[in-house]
């Protein structure tokens, strides 16, 4: 396949996956290995995850700067930053430490993110059967004890095929969050999460990133914006009608097709 076709398609994949249940990077990793692309360094991996960062900036950039722009003199607006930071707090301290382990064992391992997708997506389902009644309807309003327990049960999204937002949205569905609410503060937990981890990654990596392949580079991150922009804006609207069960579905969907593939020796 050509290389630009190529490089959209990830992008594309990037910018739809990134904030549903699915595992944008157990989705990009299959389709990598499926269609023999590896850039490297994995400079176009990280770069093109920017492109759904940005896609939050901008979708929240009003939300952004009201909250931030009086969380001086609103106690509200202080303490969803707050929320959201103590979300954090466990990504970075497992993160930094289990780094090298994820990038160099788990990340190698197609099978394991098939196997993930598919027990992923029998989670959403049973979830969204047994998940109790909700009790928090505004992401806003999210405790922090249980801003703390999303955070940790975020990082299960270590595992490649887990996927970030499936396990922040899984975690605060079973505390009481609503479906929509949900799906909003994962949106927002994305932003120091995705950023940190990018960060992170372009640290370790920064004697391996190759940025000769720039042109392809650009159209995937251009590619991963526009469409997550998409998903951003209208997310929250289908898990209010539809709730997950559909993504539960399409991660089960997927999983098995990878699994038949790779037993097939592709």
């Amino acid at each position: 396949m050509d290389h630009t076709l190529t490089a959209a398609l990830l992008g594309l994949l990037e910018g739809l996956t990134e904030f549903i249940p699915v595992s944008s990077t157990g989705h990009l990793l299959l389709a990598g290995h499926f269609l023999g692309f590896e850039s490297a360094g994995k400079t176009f991996e990280v770069v093109i995850q920017l492109g759904a960062v940005l896609a939050i900036l901008t979708a929240y950039f009003g939300k952004l700067v009201t909250v931030f722009g009086t969380a001086h003199r609103d106690p509200a607006a202080m303490r969803f930053i707050v929320s959201v930071l103590l979300a954090f707090l466990p990504a970075v301290v497992i993160g930094v430490i289990a780094h090298d382990f994820i990038k160099t064992v788990l990340f190698e391992s197609p099978m394991l993110i098939a196997v993930m997708l598919i027990l992923g997506g029998i989670i959403l389902l049973c979830v969204e059967r047994i998940a109790p009644p909700a009790t928090i309807d505004d992401a806003d309003s999210i405790p922090f004890r249980k801003a703390l327990a999303i955070g940790f049960i975020q990082c299960l999204a270590m595992i490649p095929g887990v996927s970030r937002s499936g396990s922040t949205i899984v975690g605060a569905l079973m505390l009481g969050v609503s479906k929509r609410a949900a799906a909003e503060f994962s949106f927002f937990l994305s932003l120091p999460t995705m950023a940190g981890a990018v960060a992170y990654d372009i640290y370790k990596s920064r004697h391996d990133l190759d940025f000769s392949a720039w042109s392809d580079i650009s159209v995937g991150f251009i590619v991963a914006f526009i469409s997550a922009v998409i998903v951003v804006r209208s997310l929250l609207n289908f898990v209010s009608r539809n709730g997950y069960a559909p993504f539960g579905w399409w991660r089960i969907i997927v999983g098995s097709l990878a699994l038949i593939a790779l037993w097939a020796g592709f």
